[in-house]
């Protein structure tokens, strides 16, 4: 049955107050064709249990990835995340918290944001870092209107190894601004000219550290480029696991790393939330985009936490704010301080380590079975190319519960030269027994 508030006395009322002899009236304007006369065809209403088990059906149609091999990566990496991270975020003073408005009742919210930022800075190399943005796609699009704030120029020059989320969402955001957003061609074979598409007008190069086909790149002569054309250098990162092992974006001259951070902390969920990271050098601060968590003191000399710089719309800087960007991961951000907390310097660089000789440990395995690895250095993903279709191999493995990889005509699709194209990854949670039987179905694929 339907639940109707409204009796017809009440509908008339409203009706003649508005001027108009039926509701259909209101509408009008919409055409017949498309007007709904007959109830939607769904199923009828269900009880509690009947609709428990048809979606537990509908669940279980999906294949999880910790129950099978998975080697699935290009942003979205799969990393054990100790109980302890899950376990402290469910906290009620963590998990029902928003928005730090009022510092004299979020001194905890703000201390732990404040740690996140100092985590950031420390590995990214950094000076500074906000309290996280929406997710790493979103971060590499503000760190392209911070540049053009920044330098006062209109066109950013985005690497053909970005990955092709992170470029479309940066173009979108930029698409109405007066400038250009260049993207180079994919850059397979890791060759491309970046400091040659550097000009006058140009507000930053965007750069991808290791690269969408897993390359890992010196980013020092970029920087230097960069800076003597008088732009800014930014890196993007979709790993951020890997710098235990790599050097740092800030110690080769990158301006601003916007990264995904939800490989720490935060398992795949389906798709989501994810978490950004932004860090940038200390004399470009006031135009760092989101929160800032500071350190202070109260009037009697303890030490406390406010929100400092606060230059976003929601403090009524409308048109002059840094971002539209209205909140942040604080939860996603609290679980990745408490992973890398737990982790330490050591335990951080030990995790990257392991990710690196798991991926070394594959590709030796697939270059034994016949198979051409393209990514000449990488830290735990790189590119194979198979005989045929990457997306069809991906297709029959996945029937035999074998999650291959990313086929890179799925990321670039119409690309010449991408449809035999895989990206594989490799974690922690590999097993050698799951890289065995990876090798073993792509030779009975192929």
């Amino acid at each position: 049955m339907r639940y109707l508030p409204l009796t017809d006395a009440d509908r008339g009322v409203m009706l003649d107050a508005i001027g108009v002899g039926s509701v259909d009236d209101l509408f009008s304007d919409v055409p017949q064709s498309v007007h709904l006369m007959e109830p939607v065809d769904l199923p009828e209403h269900k009880g509690e249990l009947e609709v428990e088990g048809a979606l537990s059906a509908m669940a279980a149609a999906n294949v999880p990835a910790g129950s099978v091999p998975f080697f699935l990566g290009a942003g979205a990496y799969r990393h054990h995340v100790p109980a302890t991270v899950d376990y402290l975020i469910q906290r009620g003073e963590f998990l029902t918290s928003y928005t730090p408005y009022q510092p004299e009742v979020s001194q905890g919210t703000l201390q732990y944001l404040f740690e996140f930022q100092t985590q950031v800075a420390l590995i990214t190399g950094m000076d500074v870092a906000n309290a996280s943005m929406y997710d790493g796609a979103t971060s590499c699009a503000e760190a392209a209107l911070m540049a053009r704030r920044v330098t006062k120029r209109k066109n950013v020059v985005l690497s053909g190894g970005l990955h092709p989320h992170y470029a479309e969402t940066t173009d979108t955001l930029l698409k109405f601004l007066d400038g250009t957003v260049q993207t180079l061609e994919p850059d397979i074979d890791g060759t491309e000219d970046i400091t040659g598409q550097i000009g006058a007008e140009t507000a930053c190069v965007v750069v991808q550290y290791p690269d969408l086909f897993g390359r890992i790149h010196d980013l020092q002569p970029i920087a230097d480029a960069c800076h003597d054309a008088g732009a800014l250098f930014v890196v993007a990162m979709t790993e951020i696991v890997s710098l235990g092992a790599l050097k740092a974006p800030g110690d080769m001259g990158a301006d601003i790393v916007a990264a995904e951070g939800r490989s720490l902390g935060n398992p795949l969920n389906f798709g989501g939330p994810y978490l950004g990271i932004f860090a940038t050098r200390e004399k470009f601060v006031r135009q760092m985009p989101g929160r800032l968590a500071g350190e202070t003191v109260d009037s009697d000399g303890k030490r406390g936490w406010v929100l400092t710089l606060s230059t976003r719309e929601q403090h009524i800087r409308r048109e002059k704010a840094t971002s539209n960007i209205c909140t942040n991961s604080g939860l996603c951000a609290l679980a990745f301080t408490i992973h890398l907390s737990l982790l330490g310097e050591e335990g951080f660089r030990h995790l990257a380590h392991l990710n690196h000789a798991k991926a070394i440990q594959l590709a030796e395995k697939i270059e034994a079975g016949g198979g051409e690895i393209l990514t000449d250095n990488f830290f735990n993903e790189f590119t194979v190319r198979v005989s045929a279709s990457a997306a069809d191999l991906v297709d029959r493995l996945a029937a035999e519960n074998v999650l291959a990889g990313v086929p890179v005509s799925r990321l670039l699709p119409g690309r010449a030269g991408a449809d035999n194209l895989l990206l594989v990854a490799t974690t922690e949670t590999v097993t050698e027994a799951d890289m065995d039987r990876l090798c073993i179905a792509m030779r009975e694929a192929a």
